[in-house]
């Protein structure tokens, strides 16, 4: 899953961050609001995008009108010091999908940005199929035939990228976009470990092996009959 955050406060940027890579999420971080709107209309897809309202160069709000002008309709969580009533409504109106005001518990943060992609990935499928591989989306549940693989929150959302674009060869640089974030270094090695790792767990013991390598192209999720 992959969110922007556009947050002008260092230390709180950097708290959120880190706190939803741990849970697996892909975070892309823009300090202004002229950096946060060059990044949601170019940078590719997002689940979600978390927004302040004070922001430098140009407001959250500002922001916000731009995109919904431009039909952009990604779900947007307005996370600011600002708790008046007049100001829920006037972001609400504005077109935010949800409010949470400073100061805030990561915990509440993370059940909201949940809920918004739920609302997100409505009319997507929430159980991902693919031969007898099955990706519960909702529950954070995978398997392969009856054997449950235990996954961890990157395994799993690299999994989900994967499934969601069967048959198709994706490069490096896309993982790293959708799954660890456009500032990724992807000429380090940890695509390769994660993948290496994930193919362990979805291919050993079974006679059809799913996750396949394209030399200097990328990976692809196929089965043999389908290359």
């Amino acid at each position: 899953m992959r969110i922007l955050l556009v947050e002008d406060n260092p230390k709180v940027a950097s708290f959120i961050q880190r706190g939803l890579k741990e849970e697996g999420f892909s975070v892309d971080l823009a300090r202004d609001g002229e950096e946060g709107l060059f990044l949601a209309e170019s940078a590719g897809e997002f689940d979600v995008l978390i927004l302040d309202l004070l922001l430098p160069k140009k407001s959250g709000l500002e922001m916000l009108r731009a995109l919904r002008a431009k039909k952009n309709d990604t779900p947007v969580l307005i996370l600011t010091a600002k708790d008046e009533l007049k100001d829920k409504i006037t972001g609400l109106n504005a077109g935010a999908d949800d409010y949470l005001t400073k100061p805030f518990s990561f915990e509440e943060l993370l059940a909201r940005v949940r809920a918004l992609s739920r609302r997100r990935k409505a009319l997507d499928a929430s159980v991902l199929q693919f031969g007898d591989l099955e990706l519960d989306c909702l529950k954070r549940r995978a398997a392969r035939g009856t054997h449950e693989l235990l996954l961890t929150a990157r395994e799993f959302t690299l999994l989900e990228y994967l499934m969601r674009h069967p048959n198709q060869v994706t490069n490096r640089a896309l993982l790293a976009e959708h799954v660890w974030g456009h500032d990724f270094d992807t000429f380090s090695n940890v695509i390769d470990v994660h993948i290496a790792r994930l193919r362990r767990k979805l291919d050993d013991g079974f006679s059809t092996k799913l996750l396949q390598t394209v030399r200097g192209c990328g990976y692809v999720l196929t089965a043999p009959e389908e290359k």
